[in-house]
């Protein structure tokens, strides 16, 4: 039994914040991503998974690809109060 590479659980949530991206234009998908990544993920997290992208080959989503290799041109279609913990509180509520 071969043992799993421990970056393929990076590969598994990157891929499953392409999923829940997927559904909005490319541009926004990968900014979406991309900040989702950089606003959530440690440092370590980052690095490990962009070493790994090339190893992990079409088993990571085109999307992620784009949005660990360039800079987004767009912005996320997700809320700044709910992409960036940095923000927590800040446009969240509808609370009066």
């Amino acid at each position: 039994m071969s043992a799993t590479n421990p970056n393929d659980k990076l590969v598994r949530m990157a891929n499953q914040i392409a999923l829940f991206f997927r559904s909005y234009p490319e541009d926004e998908a990968v900014a979406g991503i991309h900040n989702h990544i950089v606003a959530f993920w440690t440092p370590k997290m980052r690095r490990d998974l962009d070493g790994y992208a090339e190893a992990a080959g079409d088993r990571l989503d085109p999307l992620v690809r784009t949005a660990l290799s360039s800079q987004p041109t767009t912005d996320s279609p997700v809320r700044p109060a709910t992409r960036n913990p940095q923000l927590a509180g800040e446009g969240a509520s509808d609370a009066g």
